[in-house]
């Protein structure tokens, strides 16, 4: 799924970490990041996070609640 304008990346992070399943960040060239690894969530800060607000992401969760709570971020914040 994309994700586009995310502005509070606390929330957004605080959201993938209640997921039960794994939530990944797949980047540019393909590659697939563990978003609930502390280290990885970091990572992709530091390579796609600039001015306060990440403009979009493609992530893929596998557990169907986890995608609904994502959901849920993305429409109500």
């Amino acid at each position: 799924m994309k994700v586009s304008n995310i502005k509070d990346i606390q929330k957004f992070f605080d959201v993938v970490d209640s997921c039960a399943g794994k939530v990944e960040l797949v980047t540019g060239e393909g590659d697939r990041l563990n978003l609930k690894s502390k280290l990885s969530q970091y990572v992709s800060l530091a390579n796609i996070f600039s001015n306060g607000e990440i403009p979009e992401l493609e992530i893929v969760a596998y557990e169907k609640e986890d995608i609904d709570k994502l959901m849920h971020f993305m429409i109500n914040g």
